[in-house]
């Protein structure tokens, strides 16, 4: 068995995925010898196929998981952490918004007795330079989802997470949503199930060129939070 399965959610992201998995992979040697590199490659349209093909051919701890068509983040994540073989499973964006100078923490966590682990960008202690427009609308979800869903984090979408294998798999079936909400939905029942979750400051940086339409994805992780609402209020089983 792998010790730490890192996930790389890669959808459109041709210019920058080498330069990616070059720098987790020397960050990653410095805390284990035994890792994997999953690159989920999800229906992209720009040549990111073929950059995860050539890494994958090059380097033996890169893996590739192609779709042809989108799946959606929460959906690809489902995908590569079922074909993970890591007791350890982290997955990061690839803009490298958060730093990696966080990965050991991240990953330390989970060695020490954490069910999952979570960079925040809204804890005290976090450096956080992003535009007010994002701001906002990340502090407004969070509120929300505190709010309605009685979660104890303050920021559930920072796309730096690690979780201990045997309690992913015991809720991921559970994670209805299959795009943006997923990390949401997962924490929530994983509060709820008593999971032992470790959230802690990072440095963040918006990276300037992000998935996330504002007006559609608000929108829609605004029904999800009611539907989360609605499913464990009247439906809690």
């Amino acid at each position: 068995m792998i010790e730490v399965s890192l996930v790389l959610p890669a959808y459109n992201e041709a210019m920058r995925l080498r330069n990616t998995v070059e720098k987790v992979a020397l960050r990653l040697s410095d805390i284990t010898s035994s890792f994997e590199i999953i690159i989920a490659e999800d229906g992209s349209t720009d040549g990111t196929e073929r950059v995860a093909r050539e890494l994958a051919q090059e380097l033996r701890f890169v893996r590739h998981l192609h779709s042809d068509t989108r799946l959606g983040r929460g959906r690809a994540l489902n995908r590569a952490f079922r074909a993970a073989k890591g007791d350890i499973l982290v997955y990061i964006d690839v803009d490298l918004a958060t730093d990696l100078i966080h990965l050991q923490d991240l990953i330390d966590f989970i060695r020490a007795g954490y069910d999952i682990a979570t960079g925040s960008r809204m804890l005290k202690g976090s450096d956080v330079k992003r535009s007010i427009t994002r701001l906002v609308a990340s502090k407004g979800f969070n509120f929300l989802t505190r709010l309605f869903l009685k979660s104890e984090l303050r920021d559930h979408q920072c796309g730096f997470k690690a979780f201990r294998r045997d309690s992913l798999f015991a809720i991921m079936d559970d994670v209805k949503d299959e795009h943006w909400f997923w990390d949401t939905e997962l924490l929530v029942r994983a509060q709820r199930a008593g999971y032992k979750i470790k959230e802690f400051p990072v440095r963040w940086r918006c990276s300037g060129d992000t998935k996330v339409d504002m007006k559609r994805d608000i929108i829609g992780m605004g029904y999800q939070i009611l539907r989360l609402w609605w499913e464990l209020r009247f439906h809690p089983v």
